[in-house]
C-alpha cells in the first residue's frame, strides 16, 4: 500500500471519529439536556370518616368496601354496655322525680286531707279543754286555794295546745290548698333535670348504630366484627364520589400566568380521553418542594405549587388514583 493510501486511510479514520463525537453530542444535547415537561396528576375525591364519640365493641358490619351508600344507610352497630346501665339509671331516678312532681301537683288525696281535718278537729277540742282548765285554776288561784305554780302550769298547757291547733290547722290547709308555687317550681325544675339527663343518655345511645351522613362508596373499613374501637376512632371511610378533583404538583416556571378560575385540558391514560378541567385551588407546597438554583436549572430557586381543577366534562368511571396528564 502506497504512503498516500495509508494518509487517506488515516483521514477518512479521524473524520469518521470526529463524526461520531458529534453525533453522540448531538445526542446527549437532544436527551440529556432537555427537561421532561410533562405534568402529571392523579384524581382525588373528598372523604368522610365514620367514627364513634365513645368506645365500644363492633357487633355488626352492615356495609364492605366498595359498597355505594346513601345517607341514613346503617354502616355498622356497635355494644357500649355503660351506656345501657347509664340509661337505666337515669330513667329509674327520672320516674321517681316524675312521679314526686305528679304528688306535688295533684296535692293530696282525699283520706289525708280528711285525716288531717280531724286533727285539727282534735286539738281544737284539747285547747278548749285546757282552755277551761286554766279559767278554772285562775279562779282558784286569786281565791287562794292553789299556788302559782299549780295556775302557771295549767296556763302552760293552755298554751301548747293552742300551738298544737295552728300546727295542725297549717298541716290541713297544706294537705287541702296543695304545695306553694315555690315547691311546685322547685319539683318541676327537678323534674325536667332528670328528662334532660334521659335524653343525653339516650343521645349517645343512638351513637351504637352508625348511619351513613354522606352519599358515597365505602373506600376503607378498619375494624373486624368482634373488635373494640377506641374513642373517636374511625371505622370506615366513604369516598363522597360526587366531589371529585384533579391535584398537579406544578413547578412555578410551568404555571405559565395560571389563575382561579382558568380552564386546561387534561389527559385520562384509563379512558384515553382529554377531558376539560377549571382550576378551583392554587397553594405553594412550602419550603420543602423548591427546586433549588444549579447551573443547569438557573440561577434563581423555583417554588412547587399544588393545582386543584375540576372536571368540566363528566367522564362516567373516573375515580380516584387515576393518572392525569395536563396538556
Amino acid at each position: 500500500m502506497s504512503a498516500k493510501s495509508q494518509h487517506n486511510n488515516i483521514l477518512l479514520a479521524i473524520i469518521a471519529f470526529i463524526l461520531v463525537v458529534v453525533i453522540v453530542g448531538l445526542i446527549g444535547f437532544l436527551t440529556l439536556g432537555r427537561e421532561d415537561d410533562t405534568i402529571q396528576g392523579e384524581v382525588e375525591v373528598s372523604e368522610y370518616r365514620v367514627s364513634c364519640k365513645l368506645p365500644g365493641r363492633i357487633v355488626e358490619l352492615r356495609v364492605k368496601e366498595g359498597d355505594f351508600v346513601h345517607v341514613g344507610d346503617t354502616l355498622a352497630i356497635l355494644e357500649i354496655p355503660e351506656i345501657d346501665a347509664q340509661k337505666k339509671v337515669v330513667q329509674a331516678a327520672g320516674a321517681a322525680t316524675q312521679a314526686l312532681q305528679d304528688l306535688t301537683d295533684a296535692g293530696a288525696r282525699k283520706e289525708q286531707i280528711q285525716g288531717a281535718f280531724e286533727l285539727v278537729q282534735q286539738a281544737k277540742a284539747a285547747a278548749e279543754i285546757t282552755k277551761k282548765t286554766y279559767t278554772r285554776m285562775q279562779n282558784l288561784y286569786n281565791e287562794g286555794v292553789i299556788s302559782g305554780q299549780k295556775r302557771d302550769e295549767a296556763f302552760a298547757a293552755f298554751k301548747a295546745s293552742e300551738a298544737q291547733v295552728k300546727a295542725a290547722q297549717s298541716q290541713y290547709d297544706m294537705a287541702k290548698n296543695g304545695a306553694r308555687s315555690q315547691e311546685k317550681r322547685i319539683a318541676a325544675s327537678n323534674a325536667q333535670a332528670a328528662k334532660s339527663a334521659v335524653d343525653v343518655v339516650s343521645s349517645l345511645l343512638k351513637e351504637t348504630v352508625q348511619v351513613s351522613q354522606v352519599e358515597g362508596e365505602v373506600s376503607d373499613v378498619y375494624p373486624k366484627v368482634g373488635e373494640l374501637v377506641g374513642f373517636g376512632s374511625p371505622i370506615m371511610s366513604i369516598s363522597i364520589m360526587k366531589d371529585i378533583w384533579g391535584a398537579f404538583n406544578i413547578r412555578e416556571d410551568q404555571l405559565k400566568g395560571m389563575k382561579i378560575g382558568d380552564t386546561f385540558s387534561a389527559f385520562v391514560p384509563a379512558f384515553n380521553k382529554d377531558i376539560r378541567m377549571k382550576v378551583f385551588y392554587i397553594k405553594d407546597q412550602g419550603s420543602y418542594a423548591v427546586w433549588k438554583a444549579t447551573k443547569t436549572t438557573g440561577q434563581y430557586d423555583l417554588k412547587t405549587f399544588e393545582v386543584k381543577a375540576r372536571p368540566i366534562d363528566k367522564l362516567d368511571g373516573l375515580r380516584p388514583g387515576m393518572s392525569l396528564i395536563k396538556k
